[in-house]
């Protein structure tokens, strides 16, 4: 079915970059199969979407800003502060903007964060998709865990088993791996955090920044929560290969100039070098930076590492430094960010072999695009159900470590580190398999069908003009 004029649709990101990023290599391709969007964003974010807004017109895409949340003290419970601050301050002036718009949109696509927006989407008479920047897996641990709302009766028992038997694969995990929202906030915090979930279960469809050959099962489970023919796998949503600029700048500006990165990188034999990178949020502790550093000092393998520094709200005590000296006995072997690296590009690489990953989705994605061998070393969130897919199911990964609770000896590391550089290494030649189906996925394969079928139904909707369910 088609339509004169596409779908207006409005594209609702959470505003941290591991969550905004993804969302907007979304809407570059939505934009590219014509569709009209508004794009929700907070000033703070503002300059991540200069390439979209200088790749489209604007006629075809316009900007919607509403404020940041504001400079709250520290606190360890962030996530909901702001989770509600969006909820009470965007709810309104988001209302007031669909009631004043001359054409508004038929449709919401939002984070999964963001599950007041499925009310909001009933109030105004359109529907809601869920947005999942997490992989199919991680997103039904995540239901199964607030729909069912298992317990602990002893919180101190930290490997108090939790299981998931209606997931495939039965997964089960220690107490200290279940989610610090569902395990630390109380009463009103805790049933906020709960109906948002509730209320993503409850929308219209979902996508999810997956592919069918990397979580066939999970996304089959998930059809089981919504219509079948409203789970839309579109990933690995990533830059194209040709695109360097996307590559480079996704997510910020690199610490260090790209070109000297892949100048060293072109020196090096193929698969022969390690990348280590936690992701934008990770900051190592004392005792995992020093493991770490010796790690890589003993091993002999060429390295990049991308050094995060403490934030304002770490107490520089209980953080990570490098270990003085450090940079000056690794010279030659070892290529050290303080800062954003170009991830993507460094991946991308051929020289590069091995990805020391704290396992969030993106990286896991970007990880299986590069065909890389992936040491595993989650921190929190669905990083642990992240490494279960990587090294018991797809064997394209090598546990190392898993938070603080299981950090890995130096001498340990190191070896590991010598291993995953091995060029017969059978993770190896499986993580090139896997990255060949992502590559498929997304050039006229299941990524690419389920995207056209995304944007034909949000088309359909325009000429529905019906309410949401």
């Amino acid at each position: 079915m088609s339509t004169s004029t596409p779908a207006h649709i409005l594209i609702y990101p959470f505003i941290t970059s591991g969550h905004i990023i993804p969302l907007l290599d979304l809407t570059h391709r939505l934009l590219n199969r014509g569709l009209i969007v508004t794009i929700l964003v907070t000033p703070k974010n503002l300059t991540l979407l200069d390439p979209l807004l200088s790749g489209h017109p604007s006629s075809q895409l316009q900007k919607l800003v509403l404020p940041d949340p504001e400079d709250f003290p520290p606190s360890k419970n962030r996530l909901i502060v702001i989770m509600r601050f969006l909820r009470e301050r965007h709810y309104p002036l988001l209302l007031n903007w669909f009631q004043s718009h001359t054409s508004p949109p038929v449709g919401i696509i939002s984070d999964f964060f963001l599950g007041w927006t499925h009310e909001f989407a009933c109030q105004v008479g359109v529907r809601r998709i869920v947005f999942s920047p997490s992989g199919a897996f991680a997103f039904s641990v995540s239901a199964y865990i607030w729909s069912y709302r298992p317990q602990n009766d002893n919180p101190d028992d930290l490997e108090f088993t939790v299981s998931c038997p209606d997931i495939p694969n039965s997964p089960t995990y220690p107490w200290w791996q279940i989610t610090h929202s569902y395990r630390m906030l109380k009463d009103s915090d805790w049933e906020f955090y709960r109906n948002g979930y509730l209320s993503n279960l409850a929308s219209w469809g979902i996508v999810v920044n997956s592919f069918t050959e990397l979580e066939r099962v999970y996304l089959d489970h998930l059809k089981q929560n919504f219509e079948s023919d409203r789970v839309w796998a579109v990933g690995p949503v990533l830059p194209p290969d040709n695109d360097l600029s996307g590559t480079v700048n996704r997510g910020g500006s690199s610490s260090v100039p790209c070109h000297d990165v892949l100048t060293w990188l072109d020196s090096h034999n193929d698969n022969s070098v390690a990348y280590v990178c936690f992701g934008s949020r990770t900051s190592l502790t004392c005792e995992q930076m020093d493991a770490l550093a010796a790690a890589l000092e003993k091993s002999g393998v060429h390295f990049i590492w991308c050094v995060r520094q403490p934030g304002e709200r770490h107490a520089p005590s209980d953080y990570g430094v490098l270990p003085d000296g450090f940079e000056d006995r690794v010279a030659g072997r070892g290529f050290i960010i303080k800062g954003w690296a170009p991830q993507v590009a460094i991946l991308r690489h051929r020289a590069v072999g091995a990805f020391l990953t704290h396992c969030g989705w993106n990286s896991v994605l970007e990880g299986i695009a590069g065909g890389v061998v992936m040491l595993t070393w989650p921190m929190d969130a669905d990083q642990f159900t992240n490494a279960k897919l990587l090294v018991d199911q797809l064997q394209v990964g090598i546990r190392v470590g898993e938070a603080t609770q299981r950090i890995p000896e130096s001498d340990e590391l190191a070896r590991k580190l010598e291993e995953s550089v091995e060029e017969t290494r059978p993770e190896r030649l499986k993580a090139k398999k896997l990255q060949e189906a992502a590559m498929s996925a997304i050039k006229g394969g299941s990524s690419d069908a389920d995207l056209d079928e995304l944007v034909k139904k949000l088309n359909e909707l325009k000429i529905e003009n019906g309410g949401a369910k």
